[in-house]
């Protein structure tokens, strides 16, 4: 992982999940906005899958176990997939603060991911 980019990720994912939090509790239903910020999210999730790809292959081999990185990795793509369609199926103000809580749950994913990748030892 790239530790730019991970800081980047975490932060796109608590704005995105403090402003869904924030609208939830507002009493605003699922928007463009809030569905949209957690697509930013999943673009940089899945920007993160080619990285965590090529990394190694580029000489940055995880010193972590690999095999738990990637299942952070999937799930944190899957959430907001979930997440988004949860929030299309049930419009109520109770799914923008379901997406914001997924926003946040995303940041601590990615800070363990890299916890992961750089600082554990195999």
């Amino acid at each position: 992982m790239i530790l730019w980019f991970t800081v980047v990720q975490i932060s796109v994912a608590c704005a995105a999940g403090l402003f869904c939090v924030t609208a939830g509790l507002a009493g605003r239903r699922p928007s463009d906005w809030s569905v949209g910020s957690l697509l930013l999210v999943e673009v940089l999730l899945i920007a993160q899958v080619v990285v965590a790809i090529v990394a190694p292959l580029a000489g940055n081999p995880p010193t972590g176990d690999l095999l738990e990185f990637w299942v952070y990795l999937v799930s944190a793509v899957l959430l907001p997939i979930g997440g988004t369609a949860w929030a299309l199926l049930d419009r109520t103000r109770w799914s923008t603060v379901i997406l914001g809580v997924i926003g946040l749950s995303l940041a601590i994913m990615l800070w363990r991911m890299q916890a992961i990748w750089t600082i554990q030892v195999a």
